[in-house]
C-alpha cells in the first residue's frame, strides 16, 4: 500500500454506536495509517451516487450502497468495505498488504445456512447463495471488474447480481480465512479469538443480544470510547 488504507463502514442510523466501536477497533489494532469513513445512504443520495428507490424491506440502510466503495475510494490500491457490526482484534492493514493482486475482490467464502430465523432487532433471517460474503470485502482498485462497478451498475443491477458477485468471475474472487468474518451465533466459538468478529445476528448494543459470544470484547472496546461517542 502506498498510502492510508481506505476503509468504508456501512452506517445504519439504528446502530451508530456499532459504527463507532468498529472504527475504534480498526484504529486501535492497526500500526499502519487508516482512512475510515461511514457510507451513509443519505450522503450518497445527496451526492447523486445512489438513486435507487427507498426499500423498506432492506435489513440495513447500506444493503446496496456498500458496492459503491471502490468508486468512492477512487484508488488504484486496495479499499475495504465492512458492515458496522464488526469488531477487529488484529491489524487489518497487515492482512490486506499480503493479498493476491490478481484477484478483483477478497472475501470470506461462507457456505452455511442460518441456524435461526431471526436477527438483530427482530428482523427476519433469510438464506441465499453466498450469504454474508459481501459483509466484508477487500476490493482491488486496479482490476477491470472492480473499475466497472460504477454507480450506474449499483443503481440498476438486481440485489442478487451484486451480493452474489455476478459482476466478476468466480476465479477473480479471493478467499480470506474464516477468522476475518467470524459469524457470531452461526459458528461454534473457536479456541482462539477471531481477527474480525461479526455480530451478524445482533450485538451487545441491542438489549436482547447482551449475552452473545464475544460480547465482553465489544463492551470493553465500547468502554474505551470517549463518553460522548459511547452514548
Amino acid at each position: 500500500m502506498t498510502g492510508a488504507l481506505k476503509i468504508f463502514v456501512g452506517y445504519d442510523s439504528r446502530e451508530d454506536v456499532a459504527f463507532r466501536v468498529c472504527k475504534a477497533s480498526l484504529l486501535r489494532q492497526s500500526q499502519a495509517a487508516l482512512s475510515i469513513h461511514p457510507i451513509k445512504q443519505r450522503s450518497v443520495r445527496e451526492l447523486g451516487l445512489y438513486t435507487r428507490p427507498h426499500d423498506g424491506t432492506s435489513t440495513t440502510e447500506f444493503s446496496l450502497t456498500r458496492f459503491l466503495t471502490p468508486y468512492i475510494a477512487a484508488s488504484d490500491d486496495w479499499s475495504v468495505f465492512v458492515d458496522c457490526d464488526f469488531l477487529f482484534t488484529t491489524d487489518i492493514a497487515r492482512m490486506v498488504a499480503a493479498l493476491d493482486r490478481s484477484k478483483a475482490v477478497h472475501v470470506v467464502q461462507h457456505n452455511y445456512r442460518p441456524r435461526d430465523g431471526g436477527k438483530m432487532d427482530n428482523q427476519s433471517q433469510t438464506a441465499y447463495p453466498r450469504k454474508n460474503w459481501s459483509s466484508f470485502m477487500v476490493f482491488n482498485g486496479t482490476h477491470p471488474d472492480v473499475r466497472a462497478l460504477t454507480p450506474s451498475v449499483v443503481n440498476s443491477a438486481s440485489p442478487a447480481f451484486l451480493h452474489r458477485f455476478a459482476w466478476t468471475s468466480d476465479a477473480a474472487i479471493g478467499a480470506l480465512p474464516l477468522g476475518w468474518n467470524f459469524l457470531v451465533g452461526e459458528y461454534d466459538k473457536p479456541s482462539e479469538v477471531p481477527a474480525a468478529i461479526h455480530y451478524t445476528l445482533g450485538g451487545p448494543w441491542f438489549p436482547n443480544c447482551r449475552d452473545v459470544d464475544y460480547a465482553d470484547l465489544w463492551l470493553a472496546e465500547c468502554a474505551r470510547l470517549p463518553r460522548e461517542d459511547a452514548a
